[in-house]
C-alpha cells in the first residue's frame, strides 16, 4: 500500500519499521518538530523523524494541520492509508478523509478503556491486570473510533517504558497484519460501558503519596519510570525512587521505620530499590545509605 506514516516518540518507531520491513510504500512521514532538549537545548529531531530519515523517507513536521495548504500536500500524496502512532497533533477532518481506507491508530490500551493521551501510566496506576493495544479507525471525537483488532498483554510489575517498549511491538506486528488483509479486520464500534480516560500526566501527580496504601504507592514508582520519575524530598532535596518493593511494616504515613529506608505507608509499607538523587546517577538503596544516612524516625516530605 501507499502509506503515510504519522508519528512522533519512541513508541512510534516500531509501526514505521514494521510497514517498511512488510513491502509497503511510505510515501511520507509526518512528526512533531524538532524541539529543544539536552543541556544546550539544541533542536533535536524526533524518534520517528531519524528512523523516517534513515529509510530515505520524506519527513514533513508541520506545526499545524488546520491550514487548506497543509491538507492540499497532504492529500495530494494520494495514500491508500495514514498509519497514526502517538502523533500528537488534532487530524481535522479533511485530513482523516484524504486517504483512500483512512486514517487507522495504534492506541495503547484495550479500548474504551483509556482513551486519551496517557493510556499506559493510567492503567499501572489503576492496578489494572491486563492492558493492551487497539487498532482503530479514527474519527473525530478522540479515541471514539470504531476498532479493528486487539491484542491483550499483562501487566504484572512492568514499568511504563517496559509496558510502551512491550505494547509499541505488539502494535506493530498487529497493524501489520491488518493492513495484510482489511476486509479481515471488520471495524467493530466501541461499546458505550467500560470507557475510562487517560488523562495527560501532571508532573505533581510524581510525588509520592505515603497516605496511600504500599500497592498503590508501588504502582506510582512504576507507572513514572523513566519519566518524570516518581520522588520523596528530604530537607528540600528530591529523590527519584526509580524501583521499589512492598514490604509489612506500619507507622505513620511518610516515617522511615528502619535503616533500610523502609517508609510507613496508609497501609503496609515502601522499600526503595533503587534510588537517584539530583545530579546523581540511580544507585540500589544500599549504597544510598552508605553516603547518606537516613535514620528511622525521618519524616519524608
Amino acid at each position: 500500500m501507499r502509506i503515510i506514516f504519522m508519528g512522533t516518540p519512541d513508541f512510534a518507531v516500531p509501526t514505521l519499521e514494521a510497514l517498511v520491513a512488510a513491502g509497503h510504500e511510505v510515501v511520507a512521514a509526518y512528526s512533531q518538530p524538532p524541539r529543544p532538549a539536552g543541556r544546550g537545548k539544541k533542536l533535536q529531531p524526533s524518534p520517528v523523524q531519524l528512523a523516517a530519515e534513515a529509510h530515505g523517507i520524506e519527513v514533513r513536521v508541520p506545526v499545524s494541520l488546520k491550514g487548506a495548504e497543509e491538507q492540499a500536500a497532504f492529500a495530494a500524496l494520494d495514500a491508500d492509508v495514514a498509519v497514526v502512532a502517538a502523533y500528537g497533533l488534532i487530524l481535522p477532518q479533511a485530513v482523516l478523509d484524504a486517504p483512500r481506507l483512512g486514517c487507522l491508530n495504534v492506541h495503547g490500551s484495550l479500548l474504551p478503556r483509556w482513551r486519551g493521551a496517557a493510556p499506559v501510566q493510567r492503567a499501572i496506576l489503576a492496578g489494572d491486570a491486563t492492558t493492551g493495544v487497539t487498532i482503530m479507525q479514527m474519527e473525530r471525537g478522540l479515541d471514539t473510533g470504531p476498532m479493528l483488532a486487539t491484542v491483550e498483554t499483562l501487566v504484572a510489575g512492568k514499568t511504563a517504558g517496559e509496558l510502551t517498549t512491550e505494547l509499541a511491538e505488539k502494535g506493530a506486528a498487529l497493524m501489520v497484519e491488518v493492513l495484510a488483509d482489511i476486509a479481515a479486520h471488520p471495524p467493530v464500534v466501541q461499546p458505550e460501558e467500560g470507557v475510562t480516560y487517560a488523562h495527560k500526566i501532571d508532573k505533581a501527580e510524581s510525588r509520592l503519596d505515603f497516605t496511600k496504601t504500599a500497592i498503590e504507592v508501588e504502582r506510582q514508582v512504576r507507572a513514572f519510570v523513566p519519566a518524570p520519575g516518581a520522588f520523596f524530598e528530604l530537607e528540600g532535596e528530591r529523590y527519584r525512587v526509580l524501583a521499589a518493593e512492598v514490604v509489612e511494616g506500619e507507622g505513620a504515613p511518610g516515617t522511615v521505620i528502619d535503616a533500610a529506608l523502609t517508609i510507613a505507608c496508609g497501609g503496609g509499607a515502601l522499600r526503595p530499590t533503587i534510588v537517584q538523587r539530583a545530579g546523581r546517577p540511580a544507585m540500589d538503596t544500599a549504597a544510598l545509605l552508605r553516603g547518606r544516612a537516613i535514620a528511622a524516625g525521618t519524616v519524608l516530605g
